[in-house]
């Protein structure tokens, strides 16, 4: 007889880390269900994208929830401050930027981890990474540690004896290897999205620091990023 699978939650924004990181879970064999956030993001054109690949992957279900963090604004991606532009890698990772959304992680985690509990699924996916990333508080490993901790401190099923494990795949890995990963494993990356500040029709600015450190993952790997850039820009 064939052993259930067990249930996993996976963290989907439509972009290049997330849809690598639900192929892994999938490899993994676990049965997925995708959580995405409309949170008043600039950048919602990703909504879109992560259906397009939940769906590509076949996901049990797949939620995009709708929680209003524009209110508080404080981001270039939920406020009126301009994306920047043109940066170099050195510069992306010298402070933290202001694309970063307040506590964003940790509220994702926080639905991820509600969804989790009443699936009786005690294993959540995040795509965060440590190393190609803008300089994010909440995406180093010191904070997934803790967080883990505490979401076996603060549920039902963690004082019942069921721990809850964080899987963080990507963590230590660049763009370009996540990519890689990613191509092993049949991610469809013309499904994603990245870009900060894409077009009205969803074609990517080629110059936040998004879209830089993707170009620069699909250069490293010598194939074209199949994302629309509203120029002709080849990865």
């Amino acid at each position: 007889m064939k052993r259930k699978a067990q249930r996993a939650v996976i963290l989907l924004s439509g972009g290049v880390d997330s849809s690598t990181t639900l192929a892994i879970a999938k490899e993994e064999g676990y049965e997925t269900y995708a959580l995405s956030f409309r949170y008043g993001q600039r950048h919602d054109r990703e909504i879109l994208a992560a259906q397009n690949v939940a769906e590509y992957f076949g996901v049990r279900k797949h939620i995009v929830l709708d929680i209003d963090l524009k209110s508080f604004g404080g981001s270039a991606l939920t406020d009126d401050i301009p994306v920047p532009k043109n940066r170099e890698t050195l510069e992306m990772s010298s402070d933290i930027p202001i694309t970063y959304v307040p506590a964003r992680n940790t509220i994702f985690l926080s639905f991820a981890l509600a969804w989790a509990e009443v699936l009786k699924a005690y294993d959540i996916f995040i795509g965060v990474n440590a190393l190609d990333y803008s300089g994010y508080p909440d995406c180093r490993p010191e904070y997934i540690e803790s967080y883990e901790k505490m979401a076996n401190l603060a549920t039902k099923a963690g004082v019942e004896g069921k721990t809850f494990k964080i899987h963080t795949p990507l963590i230590q890995m660049t763009k370009a290897a996540i990519i890689k990963t990613g191509l092993g494993l049949s991610v469809d990356f013309s499904l994603t999205t990245t870009c900060y500040d894409p077009s009205s029709s969803g074609a990517a600015c080629g110059e936040c620091d998004a879209c830089i450190l993707r170009l620069k993952g699909f250069q490293e790997n010598g194939i074209v990023d199949p994302m629309v850039y509203q120029r002709n820009i080849k990865g």
